[in-house]
């Protein structure tokens, strides 16, 4: 059973999540390939794994993602944001057990390539497209220079905040 702080934590992070999900689904794209965005609401995604963990994580994760895809009317994009989403995931949550507190903008990076892997399996699944992988290398680059900012921006939420996060677990 969850704790009523933690399970507050969830919701308020879920919220958040989605708001910063829905505020950047209004920013036009930065480079004219689908699937390449900035990835904000990553940030809440890989603080949950260091501050709550895995399974929670994964919780305020799916819940974003479909909240995001209903609030958006783009029921398609579940599929994607899920595969890429639950591989950065699994990724945030191997590299936890290794990394330093300093070290956490890793998963970011790591965890981003992981999200276009994912994104770009699930594309060529539902299009039959094999060709789409000749995207990937551009993808991965995007991603690794946005999973940078996503990561670091985590880090320094998990390491200033500490003492403050430790009060919702109690």
């Amino acid at each position: 059973m969850v704790k009523t702080g933690k399970l507050t934590l969830m919701a308020l992070l879920t919220a958040i999540a989605l708001t910063i999900f829905m505020i950047e689904a209004q920013i036009p794209a930065l480079v004219p390939i689908p699937g390449i965005k900035l990835g904000l609401s990553n940030i809440v995604t890989l603080f949950a794994v260091f501050i709550l963990g895995g399974r929670e994580a994964a919780g305020i994760l799916f819940a974003r993602v479909f909240l995001g895809a209903v609030f958006s009317g783009q029921m398609s994009t579940v599929f994607y944001s899920a595969a890429g989403g639950l591989l950065a995931l699994l990724t945030a949550i191997a590299l936890k057990r290794i990394l330093m507190p300093k070290q956490f903008w890793i998963a970011g990076c790591l965890g981003a390539v992981a999200h276009s892997v994912g994104q770009m399996i699930v594309a060529v699944l539902l299009t039959g497209t094999p060709s789409l992988v000749i995207y990937l290398p551009v993808m991965i680059v995007c991603g690794v220079i946005t999973g940078l900012f996503t990561g670091l921006c985590a880090q320094l939420l998990v390491n200033r905040g500490k003492n403050l996060w430790k009060t919702f677990l109690k």
